[in-house]
């Protein structure tokens, strides 16, 4: 049987989750959780196979970006859950723990094939992810152009992201001059809206 630990903090969608994956006869699901801080100890005590994680809830996103879980019980597999995501994000959360990503607007038999996947040692991406992954395209600006982007979008002023950076003021402004012409943006603020909605910050 595969192990499945659910954490998901809406009761509602929780109790479908379990419902669906418990009509399978290779699947149990040995333990739910809503994600408050018992995730990790209830993992613990029945020791799945796979970990269910809905990572839209701060206690979700929490769990996988710390990888307390994944440190302690290396041998469970993580399948987050997310609405929506951008290609860094997904990026970030299969470089840092997650063994698979699924939407939640996958049609339900694309939970149970996601499980199975990863029980047998492969990575699982709902195709839905993956393409938009894969039209966005690599991010063409540099890890300080992200960070001065980043800054800029925060709304602050050139001058204090000069001093946070160790940079001086034209250091900046050459950067923000280039972060506009690679995104092909008309400002700043058309690269800071190109840039968000292709996820590269």
């Amino acid at each position: 049987m595969i192990r499945v630990l659910l954490v998901e903090h809406t009761r509602l969608v929780r109790g479908a989750f379990a419902a669906l994956l418990s009509r399978e006869d290779d699947i149990e699901v040995v333990a739910e959780a809503d994600g408050d801080g018992d995730v990790v100890a209830r993992a613990l005590a029945c020791r799945p196979d796979v970990a269910v994680i809905d990572v839209d809830s701060r206690a979700g996103e929490d769990i996988a970006v710390r990888g307390e879980l994944r440190a302690r019980l290396p041998e469970c597999r993580l399948l987050l859950v997310m609405a929506s995501t951008t290609p860094e994000r997904l990026r970030r959360m299969l470089d840092l723990h997650a063994a698979g990503v699924i939407s939640t607007n996958a049609p339900p038999d694309r939970l149970v094939h996601g499980v199975r996947k990863l029980v047998r040692g492969q990575r699982f991406v709902d195709p839905e992810f993956a393409l938009a992954a894969l039209d966005a395209g690599a991010n063409p600006l540099t890890p300080r152009e992200v960070e001065v982007l980043r800054l800029t979008a925060d709304g602050t002023p050139t001058r204090e992201i000069a001093e946070r950076l160790s940079l001086s003021v034209a250091t900046v402004r050459n950067h923000l001059s280039a972060i506009t012409r690679k995104t092909g943006g008309r400002n700043r603020i058309d690269a800071i809206r190109i840039a968000g909605e292709s996820g590269w910050v």
